[in-house]
């Protein structure tokens, strides 16, 4: 049965679409077999794949679903994938919970702001209820600042796994988007492909430790 990776946060503009939609590029460059699941009724997730299906590239099974819809379309994604991403919208109720029980790991991205660590905790206490487990991933970093340090913490602190694998907040990130492209693909793909590609491994690692 395909791994299902959950990406989930409370607060919007924490980078989960863009972390989904890298990592899901970073896996399939490793020969996975990769199908994505936008739950997210703004639907940016559907709209990079359609810009990537018009750019000439159809490399991943799509598919979206309501909240209550998680359940039977992975299940469904998962006869012909080996892993399956499910986007989520910016939300900690009961909505996101079907998102949070099909998932083999629950991936949340943190961008560099208090607010952000402040929004993690609603979602790590319906993981906890879900009985699922959760790995923090800093977003957006930008290494040396006081700011950094002092999320960096407060991450630490929290009753989660951390990813020792980070994001950092680069331009490419946001400029592939629109092309239906990842930061990870191109010439100049290299700095996003390495700190991806440990984020990848990590979390393959943690799904395979069960």
């Amino acid at each position: 049965m395909a791994h299902v990776i959950t990406v989930a946060q409370q607060k919007g503009g924490s980078g989960k679409t863009t972390l989904a939609i890298n990592l899901a590029v970073a896996m399939a460059q490793q020969g996975a077999r990769v199908a994505l699941l936008d739950t997210d009724p703004q639907g940016s997730l559907g709209r990079w794949f359609l810009a990537r299906r018009d750019g000439g590239t159809e490399d991943f099974e799509f598919a979206t679903a309501s909240a209550w819809g998680v359940s039977y379309e992975c299940e469904r994604l998962q006869r012909g994938a080996d892993v399956v991403i499910v986007d989520t919208p910016p939300k900690a109720d009961a909505d996101l919970r079907p998102a949070l029980r099909v998932a083999s790991l629950v991936v949340v991205p943190v961008s560099m702001s208090h607010m952000d660590i402040w929004a993690t905790e609603g979602v790590l206490d319906l993981c906890r209820r879900e009985g699922k487990r959760a790995l923090v991933v800093l977003n957006r970093t930008r290494p040396g600042t006081r700011l950094a340090a002092e999320v960096g913490a407060a991450a630490r602190a929290m009753e989660a796994d951390l990813a020792e694998a980070t994001l950092a907040n680069r331009v490419a990130y946001a400029e592939a988007l629109g092309r239906g492209r990842a930061a990870v693909e191109g010439p100049r793909a290299a700095p996003a492909r390495a700190e991806v590609g440990a984020l990848r491994a990590e979390i393959l690692a943690l799904i395979e430790a069960g």
